[in-house]
């Protein structure tokens, strides 16, 4: 198992109602299998969210589910206007 920081920003932080949080995830975990189990956990707010939006992993935005979670922490970002 992994630990990971998960800090959430603007709609992502209304959609958890929370900025941060740490979670425990099996080791070699996707960032499609964490989409997957934030939506579980936070429904339909979270859902809209992740859409459109994106993960920083370490620093590093991440779209493609298929990338393996490396490092420790995790931003929840949703899409911003005029980026």
């Amino acid at each position: 198992m992994a630990h990971f920081t998960i800090r959430y920003f603007a709609a992502a932080a209304d959609a958890a109602l929370c900025e941060a949080e740490t979670w425990e995830l099996p080791a070699g975990s996707t960032v499609g299998e964490l989409r997957d189990k934030l939506i579980e956990r936070y429904g339909r707010p979270m859902h809209r969210v992740l859409q459109s939006g994106s993960f920083l992993v370490d620093g590093r935005v991440q779209r493609d589910g298929n990338t393996p979670l490396a490092g420790s922490m995790i931003d929840v970002l949703p899409a911003f206007a005029g980026g």
